[in-house]
């Protein structure tokens, strides 16, 4: 492709408004509950209206088909993934939206209280495209497309008969995959030449042969166009957000895939042998490292599958396969897939983005879900008021019931009366139980919610080496170099901490008071090497590198108006922490570094206030203390009064804190 037609290609695959287009434009899971109400609008961001798309749904707890929708074939017409059937009248959409698109009180896809997943495609050069056309029975015959690159996958259906559907992939023969046919279902990728005229397809046509699936005389056909790693995405338009790809089965964990960013949609096909079915995947629902995915498949109406397979693990640049699963890795076998980069790619322009404080709750001991965050939940901090129960740590990428307590060296704990679910667009799920833990009766509790997103917060989980020669560095999707990391194994051991400001030869412990300290030998914590904006480095301690433990790591770094990472040195009277916030900070930590001193947190829903100010200390199980007046709000941060001479403004003394606005 020509620089200039490329350059044309990324200007239209941008919003109305025009510029860059990111992954969040295009695509999006989005999970709901059925309330059987008409109108029922789901706003997922995406611009069906203007820009057209397909709409893929499907009831998780309910084994009912897979139903598509899309702006070509229109809100009346429905087909299904999971049969051969034809095109049939549907009643479940009332309109395509700007925003999303919106539902009728229909039961295949918003029955009362059933639970769904809807992946949506919007139509973009270099993303994916929809061509809808009648059939002439032609061999050799070219169809034209939008896509503006080669296809990786073409997914293709006859609309007025019961043939199955034709899928076309890159990988699905190494030598020629265009002589080779896929059908959704179960079957082994087969060699037919009248399908796909032995033609690779172009970046403006596909071309098609006479075979009654692909090109029936005088018959209606739906293509479902997928790109490949065209790289016009993104701020700098040179990233992309799609790779359809090929790997072998090892039969053993670990087996890795390169995608060069981390997934938020995968779906897996065997093709050597017709025993595995079109394994589907996401990070909303749960794919999650070191434990079981949520799956559906593509070719079965069956309800989902959440907890019997570990699949998969999304790595920051790919993902791994685990588990010896005939349609996902045996040994020597061969897969295709269709991999949708995670998002947001955008950079947050406000603090309110990345971080919601909830209000104070007692706990009922009764499952129920918390809700009202303006966004999805990537990581949780519950905190107790009450005392006597540690701040538990959750995120979504490794599960709900998995936690770790910021006070405590213990091992990863799996409680199902604590977090049992993320998959809310606006919050979480708690179980019942009588523990102390997020919901019991007896205590009070508030959450600090915090989402991924370039610049200012990610999480990583990797495996521990136990080596420094190669160097342990796992990559990581900041984008930006990060100035705060909160380390911790999986298994038992401390919560290490590196800041820049300490530099990479100190470290600090989360779980307790101490003051920074100095490796004991050469490279101990992190091989004297400063992360960088792509992986960070660890050494051979065991709290960050173990040869046997797997590890979670929490990076933040700073962002102009949204984050602050940094150091002060107190005076014992007024300090003023300048964050270059538009307002007060609404979210404080601070730790003294030169001797020991607790790590407090403060956050604007307790009270940021120019009076007391309520805090919990994330090394301590202590009840929250609300009697005190240590910091203040100013309108670019917050400032340390004299109040705190004792405590984080001691004369001298030097922290370092991190602030969200």
């Amino acid at each position: 492709m020509s620089t200039s037609t490329k350059k044309i290609l990324q200007a239209a695959a941008g919003s109305a408004g025009g510029g860059a287009t990111y992954v969040e434009d295009v695509f999006s899971t989005y999970l709901y509950t059925g309330d059987a109400t008409n109108p029922h609008a789901i706003n997922n961001g995406i611009d069906l209206d203007g820009e057209g798309g397909m709409v893929w749904t499907k009831a998780r707890n309910w084994a009912i088909s897979h139903y598509l929708y899309d702006t070509e074939r229109g809100i009346n017409e429905a087909i299904y993934s999971d049969k051969a059937d034809a095109e049939e009248a549907g009643n479940d959409f009332l309109s395509f939206d700007s925003d999303g698109y919106t539902l009728k009180a229909a039961g295949g896809t918003n029955a009362n209280a059933e639970d769904y997943v809807s992946w949506t495609f919007r139509e973009a050069p270099g993303f994916f495209d929809i061509v809808t056309y009648t059939g002439d029975a032609v061999d050799g015959r070219e169809i034209a497309h939008n896509l503006g690159s080669v296809p990786g996958c073409i997914i293709a259906k006859r609309l007025d008969s019961a043939d199955s559907w034709a899928v076309y992939h890159r990988n699905s023969n190494a030598v020629d995959p265009e002589d080779y046919v896929i059908a959704l279902n179960t079957t082994a990728a087969a060699v037919n030449s009248g399908v796909w005229n032995d033609t690779a397809p172009t970046d403006s046509v596909f071309t098609v042969d006479e075979d009654s699936r692909i090109n029936g005389s005088g018959s209606p056909y739906v293509a479902y166009l997928f790109a490949h790693d065209d790289q016009i995405f993104g701020a700098d338009e040179d990233e992309s957000i799609i790779k359809c790809g090929t790997y072998t089965g090892t039969g053993a964990a670990e087996n890795a895939v390169s995608l060069g960013w981390e997934p938020q949609y995968i779906i897996i096909k065997r093709i050597d042998v017709g025993t595995g079915g079109w394994v589907m995947l996401d990070v909303m629902r749960g794919m999650v490292v070191g434990g079981d995915d949520a799956i559906l498949f593509a070719d079965s109406s069956n309800a989902e599958d959440a907890g019997s397979d570990n699949i998969l693990s999304p790595t920051a640049d790919g993902f791994e396969l685990n588990d010896n699963l005939y349609f996902s890795n045996l040994s020597g076998s061969n897969y295709i897939y269709i991999a949708i980069r995670r998002g947001p790619m955008k950079v947050p322009e406000a603090g309110t983005e990345v971080f919601f404080p909830d209000a104070t709750y007692t706990g009922t001991g009764v499952a129920h879900t918390i809700s009202g965050v303006p966004f999805p939940v990537d990581s949780v901090f519950n905190v107790s008021p009450s005392g006597g129960i540690g701040t538990n740590l959750v995120d979504r990428l490794r599960g709900a019931t998995k936690n770790l307590i910021t006070d405590e060296s213990s091992s990863e704990a799996t409680r199902v009366n604590g977090v049992t679910g993320f998959d809310l667009m606006d919050g979480i799920i708690v179980g019942s139980g009588t523990s102390g833990y997020i919901n019991n009766a007896s205590y009070d509790y508030y959450n600090l919610f915090l989402k991924r997103a370039p610049k200012v917060f990610d999480i990583v989980c990797y495996a521990g080496t136990g080596i420094i020669s190669p160097p342990n560095a796992p990559p990581h999707g900041l984008t930006v170099a990060p100035e705060l990391m909160i380390i911790k194994s999986r298994a038992g051991t401390n919560w290490v901490v590196y800041s820049n400001t300490l530099g990479n030869t100190k470290g600090l412990y989360l779980n307790n008071d101490v003051a920074a300290f100095t490796e004991s030998y050469a490279g101990e914590l992190w091989l004297e090497t400063s992360p960088t904006s792509s992986v960070f480095t660890v050494g051979s301690a065991t709290d960050n590198n173990y040869g046997t433990y797997d590890y979670v790591a929490y990076l933040f770094a700073t962002l102009a108006g949204v984050s602050k990472v940094g150091s002060y040195t107190a005076d014992a009277t007024l300090t003023t922490i300048d964050c270059g916030f538009a307002a007060a900070a609404r979210l404080i930590l601070i730790k003294r570094t030169d001797s020991t001193g607790d790590w407090y947190i403060y956050d604007s829903e307790r009270g940021i206030v120019a009076g007391n100010d309520p805090y919990n200390l994330l090394n301590t199980n202590a009840a929250q203390v609300t009697g005190t007046d240590y910091i203040d709000p100013i309108a670019a941060g917050f400032q340390i009064t004299a109040a705190g001479s004792s405590t984080i403004n001691i004369d001298t003394a030097t922290y370092i804190f991190l602030a969200i606005a």
